[in-house]
């Protein structure tokens, strides 16, 4: 039996965005009737009414919201009250990356990763991964792990990988987590370890992982750090089954 696949980059809009400080903290007030707009417009969102939301939501990025700058970018990206545009989804995913928002930086460089609304460009990709993570986003370091783990762009080096899954994983990222007991499960950057990589599956498992859950059942069906258990294994495996496929992460 094989253990789950490893986690792709995906777009992770707003998981682990990192707020500015408001006009107030600032010693200022906001414009009259700005925080109203992108209430209505987040109001809006929830109910699915992506059409006027996404006005509103332009109206107050326009007025400098970052938030609601990453709120576009989503709904360009995904087609929520228009049609999918990338280009459009670069441009307010590079507005709050200006701003200095990290998950901005982190959704660029999906982007770039990808070739949605740009070239691909690996070395771009990085780049704003990079930036991101170091401002603290476990996102952006579980991706720089990834293009590590699958040499893309750079050479295939899995001892940096695990490092930047660790670091991710400090951060409670499930996908790190499960990243970390795949590279202790087959010995790459580490001495094989099962016993490690039971332990990582079991954390990103307890926060919902189903690849994890997948790869706890292929450890006790094949006795690997635990006893054989097909009870244990099948256990593990219908969880995997049941749990609910992740939603894409919201504010």
């Amino acid at each position: 039996m094989k253990f789950a696949p490893l986690a792709t980059i995906l777009i992770s809009v707003f998981a682990y965005a990192q707020p500015r400080p408001t006009p107030q903290q600032n010693g200022t007030n906001p414009p009259a009737g700005q925080a109203a707009i992108f209430h209505r417009a987040v109001t809006m969102y929830g109910a699915k009414n992506y059409v006027p939301a996404l006005r509103a939501f332009e109206e107050s990025a326009d007025a400098g919201n970052v938030e609601a700058m990453m709120y576009l970018g989503l709904m360009y990206s995904e087609g929520q009250g228009t049609a999918v545009n990338f280009d459009e989804a670069v441009t307010w995913f590079h507005k709050a990356a200006a701003a200095g928002d990290s998950q901005g930086m982190c959704n660029l460089g999906s982007l770039y990763y990808q070739g949605r609304g740009v070239p691909q460009r690996f070395d771009l990709a990085m780049r704003w991964f990079r930036n991101s993570a170091a401002s603290g986003n476990n996102q952006a370091m579980f991706n720089v792990g990834a293009m590590y783990r699958d040499g893309a762009g750079v050479p295939v080096d899995y001892a940096e990988a695990l490092t930047w899954f660790t670091k991710s994983a400090d951060g409670e990222n499930d996908k790190a987590m499960n990243s970390l007991g795949n590279l202790y499960q087959k010995g790459l950057g580490a001495a094989l370890d099962y016993v490690e990589a039971m332990k990582w599956y079991r954390s990103a498992a307890n926060m919902g992982n189903r690849s994890a859950m997948f790869n706890i059942g292929v450890l006790y069906e094949n006795g690997l750090g635990v006893a054989p258990d097909a009870d244990e294994a099948r256990r593990w495996y219908a969880k995997s089954a049941e749990e609910p496929e992740p939603a894409p992460s919201r504010p």
